[in-house]
Order: C-alpha cells, then structure tokens, then sequence
C-alpha cells in the first residue's frame, strides 16, 4: 500500500486551483445533497468538509476529489428514514446516535475492505450493473424533486395529514410504552399501576403534537420514490399545492446551469445559479413566499460522540450492519470506479485498497460530526485534473475551501431557496443517467439489456444493494451459460494472458521480422467479457509505438457489453496517438455487435476488417511497399467516433 503522509509539493500551484476549483464545484452540491435528506443541508457541507479532506490525505488516488455523491445521498436519506422509524421519531436529530452509529459502521468496513484487499473484484462489476444502477439513481433524484420544485409541502397538506392522525397516534404511545421499557418501569405483565401510568402519559399529548406528527409522517412518505407516485396528484387537487414562485426559481435554475455553460466553463454554472437565484430570493422575493433552507449553526460542527452508545445496543446492531454494509459496498464501488475514471484520464495507476482505507477514514471523520458519507466524485475529480491539479494536496485544498465558507459564510447558507437546490439536484440526476447505455439496449445481447433493465427498475423500486446483488447474480449466471454454450460448440475459451511478448502464429511466417517495430500484431484468445477489460486496458495502453495494429480475433468466441466499450475506448485512444487499427478473423456475432454499436464502420472502416489473416498480410505488405501507411491512420481519425459521444458526469 501507498504511504498516506508522502506528500509531493512539486505541483503547488496547480494542485492549489484544482483543489479550490472543485471546492468551488462541490459547495452547492453539498448544500443540495444535505437537504436532500432530513439532517438538512448543513450535513451535506460537513460530510463534504470530512471526507475531502481525509480521504485525500490516506486514499490511494493522487487526483481523487471525495465527498457526498447522489448514489451516497439516496442511500443515507433511506438510512435516516428507517432509524427514525426504529425509534420512532419524526425528527432525524431525536435518532441521530443509531443515524451516526450506521454512516461510523459503513466508513469502519471500508478501512476492513481494504485491509483484505477487496479493491482488486472492482474489475469483476459488469458495465450492465454499473449502468443500470446509476441510472437508477439519476431516476431516483430526479423523481424526488418533482415535490420540491412545485413547492407542495405534504405537510401543509390538510386532508393528507386527517388521514394520518390515527398512525401518529399508534406511534407516540408505541414511544411512550418503549421509553417505559427502557426506563424499567415495565416488569414481565403490565400491572394496573404501570397502564395507568401509560395512559396518563398518554393523555398529555395534545392534539397539536399528534398533528405535528402526523404532517412529518406525510412528509417523510412525500420524500420517497414510491410516495411520489402515490401523491401524484395531490398538488393539483388542494388550493396552494403549486407555488409557482418557487417553480420558476426552480426552471430558472436549470436553466443558468445549462445556459451558463455555454457562455464560459471558467466558472461552475451550478454555483452561478446559486449566488444569482439567492440574491433574486432575498432582493425581489417577499420573505415567506419560497421555502428556504432556514437557520443553520455557524461556526465550526459539533464533535458528535453519543453514537458511540447505539454501537453497543444489540436491538440496533441488526439495522446498523445492514445500512452500514450497504453504505460502504456503495462507497467502493462510487469511489474506485471514479479511480478508474482518474487513471484514465492521468495515464496513473492507483492503489485500490488504499484508497478503501482513505475512504473509510472520512466517512468515519464525517459521523463525529455530523456529516453525510460519501466517496470519490467523478465530477470533482475530473474538474481537479482539468484544473491542474495531480496529487492529494489537491483533494485537501478542496475541502479546506469548504471549511472556510462554512466559518465564513454559513450564515447566508439560510437565505437559500429550497427550489434552487432541487433545479441543482435535477441536473444531477439528468446527469448522471446512462444514456449510451440506454441508447444500445436494442443492439447489445438481450442478457446484458435485462441485466440494466432490472437493476434500474430495482434501484428505483425496491433498493440499492439488492439491485446490485440481483444484478451481479444475473450477470455470472448470463456468462456461466455463455461459457458452457462455447464448451458444447467446441470453441475455444481459455482465459486471455497479460501482455508480453507475442508469439507468431504459424500463417504470419517473417511478417513481423520484415516490418519491423511498424506493425505490432495482437492475439486475442478467449471471450472479451467485463473480467478482462481491466487487463485489456492496460494491455493497449502498454503498446509501443507503432503505425499499424492487427488485432486477430480468431479465437475470440464472444464479446459482452463491457467488451464493447473497453474496445471502443482503446480504439479512439490509438487514433489519437496516430495508430491505423485493423481486424482479422472475427467470427459473425462479434462483427454484428460492432456494427449494431457503429463502431465498424463508425471508428474502423469495413475495408479494414479482413476475414483471414492471408488477405490482411497481402495488404498490409502492399501498403508498407507503397508507403501509404500513413494514409490509413489519417483516414481512420476522420472517421466520426459516433459511438464514443461523451454524456455530463454527476
């Protein structure tokens, strides 16, 4: 594992604005995550302040800029719902030891991840599940500002909460009845004394709390997927359901992030609409008219250390291991395929346990106070290295920006509107969807589009780490029964090898002795399949300098989505580098594939992919006589990568 205090100052100054440019990026998303859930905003901020800093001083990504992250956000707003129904509050900070006691466990298995080295199965995740799941959670975001952005508060909803009075009344004497058990006043079978004592207890709730309680009861199921579309139609079927002040805060919104962007990108646009929408708000907006964030603390957060009691209560433990196992198998996942996204883009190579461990010491520094988990965000990420920024000071300057606007700042953190952090939480959501994925569910195989399909409808539905589950169980299944389909028809399937020296097969002859180091030819050997992508990878990016590439895929009986892509992208990367690819012996399913995605003739022209070797050694000897070479590659760049668009990164 890497060395967490090896620090490098040798790129100060870059590392200084890439930090401070993705602080400046994280800050409204921070906001618009913490409010997502019912800690509020704050705790957004706070968990953005923790992890940035912690995980970037003992993770494993140089680059890495961490933080809470939508797929995070969801899964800890379904976390504080159900500990506040364990203990049946209707205010988060009256269960805030078991809400603290979770987000603690879920940093804590993380640190174990990587302790076993569990960062190296990332590799063994399908595209199909990654996909599906979050474009799940893009769905889920989106939905779940529908409410927001009209301004109806279920809470106000008159005829919603009559209807919830009886479940608030059950609920306050289920607390009552378990405060008594707590306190021992309840011993074996309830006596006279101790009914009385619950029904005098009882009698001094007024109707005002039972109210109150039963308004947090419809707000709390307004705030789900599921509840949404049970109360559809209740804005439009009560007077005051839609504030159409706050929605148009809300398009405007959207609006300046989209619009902003295409003027200049020098400045995030989510913060543009941030600072100019507020000051709308406070300026030309009678106070009252929107909701806004209200009062905050200011100043530094309070070191929360209570959670610690909730560790040790064994009626809680069943729901902490559950969330926290959750929480942290998210986490790795949001965080190293963010790695990945870093390596990438950096040419670097990062440490996957360590970066477990990095990212469990933040959220575990994000439960003392208070704050939302998180993880590595791709957007943040992305925008560091855009910005300069190369080693882990980066990630350390970013979230000490944010601690210095909070103890700057927080005071004018109440005046935001709501509708604002719902515009800025929509184009998250927008965001963060699949769309290539989605674009190709007709033309990639029909196991691989159910496989996105059914963790999509599971994400959004039922819940995160069983659509993951279900996911990955479909996945091994779909390539066990590809794998003995090639077994029966005799085909070859052997695992491919990591790159080395290649072998000629017995038809290339002196081929590669009479060109020399111009032509560099390639064996594949067995199924190009999401367990070998990240070893493909790593094999293009290993090749050396060449002219020409001959990839022979003779014995490669079968291609996958991730192979697709994986493919795809090492393709559009030698273009880039001046490479000509071509093909040889590709068998009728694979080529079919490439044509449905329009990667042939897309990125590869059909007249660079010969059925035999025989034919492509006859070109390509002609080719090196002639001198053309170079017209090949200069070809292939024009083509249009219609395959490779790019979609905007949550």
């Amino acid at each position: 594992m890497t060395n967490p205090f090896k620090f490098d100052f040798s790129n100060l100054k870059g590392d200084f604005i890439g930090g401070l440019t993705a602080g400046i990026v994280a800050l409204p998303l921070a906001l618009a995550f913490g409010d997502q859930t019912a800690l509020g905003a704050m705790s957004g901020l706070y968990g953005a302040i923790a992890i940035a800093i912690l995980a970037a001083l003992f993770g494993g990504t140089n680059t890495q800029v961490s933080g809470p992250t939508a797929p995070m956000t969801v899964v800890s707003a379904s976390v504080i719902a159900s500990a506040m129904l364990e203990v049946g509050v209707t205010d988060a900070y009256e269960a805030i030891g078991l809400i603290l006691a979770t987000f603690f466990i879920a940093g804590a298995i993380q640190v174990f991840f990587g302790i076993i080295k569990l960062g190296r199965f990332i590799k063994y995740i399908p595209y199909p599940v990654v996909s599906g799941f979050m474009s799940g959670i893009g769905v889920i975001i989106i939905i779940t500002q529908i409410f927001p952005l009209l301004g109806y508060d279920a809470s106000q909803d008159v005829e919603l909460v009559t209807g919830k009075l009886p479940i608030a009344e059950e609920q306050i004497l289920e607390g009552i009845i378990k405060e008594e058990a707590q306190d021992g006043v309840l011993k074996g079978v309830m006596d006279g004394t101790v009914i009385q004592e619950t029904n005098a207890r009882f009698s001094a709730v007024t109707a005002e709390d039972i109210e109150t309680r039963a308004g947090k009861l419809a707000q709390r199921q307004s705030k789900g997927t599921v509840g949404v579309f049970q109360l559809l139609t209740r804005p439009f079927s009560f007077p005051g359901g839609i504030n159409w002040l706050n929605l148009l805060l809300g398009i405007g919104t959207v609006m300046i992030i989209y619009g902003f962007k295409r003027i200049t990108k020098a400045v995030p646009s989510s913060l543009v609409a941030l600072v100019v929408l507020t000051l709308v708000a406070v300026f030309f907006v009678e106070p009252g008219a929107v909701p806004v964030i209200g009062a905050v603390d200011g100043g530094l957060p309070q070191i929360r250390l209570s959670f610690f009691a909730a560790l040790f209560d064994l009626g809680n433990l069943g729901i902490i291991l559950n969330f926290g196992a959750t929480l942290a198998a998210l986490g790795a996942i949001d965080s190293l395929l963010t790695s990945v996204v870093a390596d990438n883009i950096t040419k670097t190579k990062h440490d996957p346990n360590q970066e477990l461990i990095g990212q469990g010491i933040g959220n575990m520094g994000a439960a003392f106070i208070g704050g939302l988990p998180g993880a590595g965000a791709t957007l943040r990420t992305v925008i560091n290295i855009e910005s300069g920024g190369k080693t882990k000071i980066s990630g350390i300057v970013a979230g000490v920006f944010l601690l210095a606007v909070l103890l700057g700042l927080s005071g004018v953190v109440s005046y935001i509107p709501k509708a604002v952090l719902a515009g800025i939480l929509l184009t998250v959501g927008i965001g963060i969807i699949d769309y290539k994925g989605l674009r190709h569910l007709r033309s990639v195989p029909i196991g691989d589009a159910a496989v996105m399909l059914v963790v999509l409808g599971l994400t959004v539905f039922v819940g995160l780490l069983e659509a993951v589950a279900v996911g990955m169980v479909m996945a091994t299944l779909l390539f066990m029964k590809k794998s003995a389909d090639i077994v029966e028809s005799e085909a070859r399937g052997e695992s491919l090898t990591e790159f080395s020296q290649e072998k000629p097969w017995a038809d290339e002859g002196d081929l590669i002795k009479r060109l020399g180091d111009r032509v560099y030819i390639k064996h594949l050997d067995g199924p190009l399949f999401f367990g070998f992508v990240s070893s493909f990878q790593a094999i293009m990016r290993q090749l050396p300098n060449l002219e020409v590439l001959v990839i022979r895929m003779r014995e490669v009986p079968y291609i996958d989505q991730s192979g697709l892509y994986a493919l795809e992208d090492a393709i559009l990367d030698l273009q880039k580098r001046n490479v000509a690819v071509v093909f040889t012996g590709m068998n009728d399913q694979i080529r079919d594939m490439l044509e449905r995605i329009n990667l042939i003739p897309g990125l590869v022209d059909t007249e660079y992919v010969f059925k035999d070797f025989k034919t492509c050694r006859s070109w390509l000897s002609e080719r090196l006589e002639e001198g053309n070479l170079d017209q090949v590659s200069d070809r292939q760049q024009d083509m249009p990568a219609k395959i490779g668009d790019n979609i905007d990164e949550a």
